[in-house]
């Protein structure tokens, strides 16, 4: 791959961030951009490539080598990053826990609704002003529509914790009283940074286990959640690779949040 300086960087329309044991994106030809923002710098310098000829970045959001724990990803700068480079629409996909019985591992879903029970994590861009974005429907449906294929899941209400230890029994069977389906570590405050910035999102989620209360088993294990992420990795990244080409192309109306809005920040 091939470093850029400042005065030749790529600009790309499209965003992929990888989640657990996604770390690369491109065989070949990409050309790699290290961006500084005023967040701080991102999980890992970002790839820009091209996708079914469209002009795509790629970054892990743990790192390359997962350096980033959930709860200490630095998620304003990789979304700060991605719009510095031109970027409208993210997928992102993750690792994620069934709260229902009939997705085992191995299933795709293209979720609907999101829920945060993190804690302690920045959640915007804007301190003041009285900026309050609009985020009822926290992922952009043209996106979601883009991402749903034969064999995905369409819907279900994603859970966020803080992390980085697995629910308790209590706690997933709470979760899953709720009416919520999948639960994850990484899905916010990633979604709502993005509407902020007005980037349409939305969030693939790859099962890998069911959680803790509705499993009778010893509970979740991080060895396990990897390896079932690694060997669903191939239909995961084909996955990607289609919604890229169904994606629309141009600013989506619905994810512009900020018109007729004073911001007090200036947006990359």
């Amino acid at each position: 791959m091939t470093a850029m300086s400042s005065t030749e960087r790529p600009r790309a329309e499209v965003a992929v961030i990888g989640g657990s044991g996604f770390y690369s994106f491109f065989d070949e030809g990409a050309a790699e951009v290290e961006l500084v923002t005023p967040y701080g710098s991102p999980s890992a310098p970002i790839t820009v490539g091209e996708v079914d000829g469209r002009r795509v970045a790629f970054l892990p959001r743990h790192g390359r080598r997962h350096e980033f724990a959930p709860h200490a990803i630095p998620y304003r700068a990789n979304l700060w990053a991605l719009r510095t480079l031109g970027v409208q629409r993210v997928f992102a996909p993750c690792a994620a826990g069934s709260l229902l019985t009939d997705w085992g591992p191995g299933t795709l879903v293209i979720p609907d609704q999101l829920v945060d029970r993190t804690s302690g994590r920045t959640q915007t861009y804007f301190d003041g002003g009285g900026i309050h974005v609009q985020f009822a429907d926290p992922y952009c449906a043209d996106l979601r529509k883009a991402a749903l294929r034969t064999g995905t899941v369409d819907g279900g209400a994603l859970v966020v914790v803080e992390g980085p230890r697995f629910s308790t029994r209590a706690e997933s069977q709470w979760f899953a009283r709720q009416g919520w389906s999948l639960v994850n570590m990484t899905g916010h405050p990633e979604a709502v940074l993005a509407r902020e910035l007005e980037m349409c999102y939305a969030t693939i989620a790859l099962v890998t286990d069911l959680d803790a209360g509705i499993d009778a088993g010893d509970g979740v294990r991080a060895v396990d959640v990897f390896a079932e992420f690694e060997r669903n990795l191939g239909s995961l990244t084909s996955l990607v690779h289609k919604a890229i080409a169904a994606a629309p192309e141009g600013p989506c109306d619905t994810c512009r949040v900020h018109e007729g809005a004073t911001l007090p920040i200036e947006l990359p």
